[in-house]
């Protein structure tokens, strides 16, 4: 078993989890019409919908990333991010969000947008800002720091987006035995109702327990048929029979995330809706393994989340090691409010590289 005490990365002790499971919660084509005066070819597919999302417009005086950065900061990586070594110029420009020799086939969220999210459950005020107000003053909040993004580079306007825990890891079995207790559908179907009015995203993020990811990614699966509605797993919580979520650290295989991303392809595809993403949380090697496996599809991006807490240099060095130094395709990163020394502007969190295509914050 490995403890999550005992972990460390690269010289710097482990920065953190994303959350606490702690808690003792009780449990878990429609066919083309025919015209008489028109003939339609029989494999003729109808067209996707568009992305359903809104950004937030940049402010009248938002100046573009290449001209508020020095010609220092355009030509080289920040200081901190190249702590773990390599080399401290550039392999892409700043502001891009696509690694070195990565490319996007998609007409996903990601390819030409930067999202924010705030992260958490109504059922705890602990688990991240979601919890800890009403809904629409939290999508205030939100919009507010998505804003600061959109401003922060006019050039890749920024999405308000809701990650929700949807499948949350327990301390205790519960009453399935999996360490999980699912959000109820109730509070699902509210964020996923919010986020359509505000013209915003959500991601549907689970926690796993000693469940596998297929299985969770089926209990989500009518609501991610909505086109606003995208996929998020977190690695740490997924445990081996015996251990618990939280005191020992979990672990998902490459191929496991892989077997999601396709089957959200398929989804998207046989439901004929625009193009989906699926982010994978990692904050430290041991919890991904296989993970040149995940590849992107022509219609589901890919971002891996650093979302460990701590030491801003600590944070973003390891970032270029999990991101920069091993690409998939996107990099997100994650901000704790309460728990980042210090918290980071959006200025220095785009000077990184590849810059996150997904910001989110707890």
């Amino acid at each position: 078993m490995k403890k999550l005490s005992l972990l460390l990365a690269a010289g710097v002790l482990i920065l953190g989890a994303c959350s606490d499971p702690s808690s003792t919660e009780e449990s878990k084509e429609k066919a083309p019409s025919s015209d008489q005066n028109e003939s339609k070819t029989v494999n003729e597919e109808p067209e996707k919908d568009e992305q359903p999302f809104k950004a937030l417009e940049p402010s009248e005086d938002a100046v573009s990333l290449d001209k508020s950065l020095s010609e220092k900061e355009q030509q080289n990586i920040p200081d901190m991010q190249a702590a773990l070594g390599g080399n401290p110029e550039r392999s892409v420009p700043a502001g891009e969000t696509l690694a070195k020799g990565v490319k996007d086939p998609s007409d996903g969220p990601l390819k030409e947008h930067r999202l924010v999210a705030y992260y958490g459950t109504p059922d705890s005020e602990n688990m991240g800002i979601l919890g800890e107000l009403e809904p629409e003053e939290y999508m205030k909040k939100l919009k507010e720091q998505t804003q600061a993004y959109s401003d922060a580079d006019p050039d890749r306007p920024a999405v308000p987006t809701i990650e929700l825990i949807t499948t949350m890891a327990q301390s205790e079995p519960g009453p399935d035995g999996d360490y999980v207790r699912m959000t109820s559908e109730e509070n699902i179907e509210e964020y996923v109702e919010l986020a359509e009015k505000h013209d915003a995203l959500v991601l549907l993020d689970i926690q796993l327990g000693t469940d596998t990811v297929m299985e969770q990614v089926k209990m989500v699966e009518k609501w991610l048929k909505h086109p606003h509605v995208h996929l998020a797993i977190d690695t740490e919580f997924h445990v081996a029979e015996g251990e618990k979520p939280g005191e020992d650290l979990g672990q998902v295989d490459g191929k496991e995330i892989q077997k999601a991303v396709e089957y959200v392809s398929e989804l998207t595809e046989k439901n004929n809706l625009p193009d989906k993403f699926v982010l994978v949380h990692q904050f430290t090697s041991d919890v991904l393994t296989n993970k040149e496996a995940i590849q992107p599809t022509d219609n589901v991006e890919v971002a891996i989340n650093f979302d460990g807490w701590g030491a801003s240099a600590d944070k973003q060095a390891l970032y270029g090691k999990y991101i920069r130094d091993e690409p998939i395709q996107y990099g997100a990163f994650k901000i704790f409010y309460n728990k980042d020394v210090p918290v980071m502007e959006p200025e220095d969190v785009l000077k990184m590289e590849p810059s996150p295509a997904i910001i989110n914050y707890q």
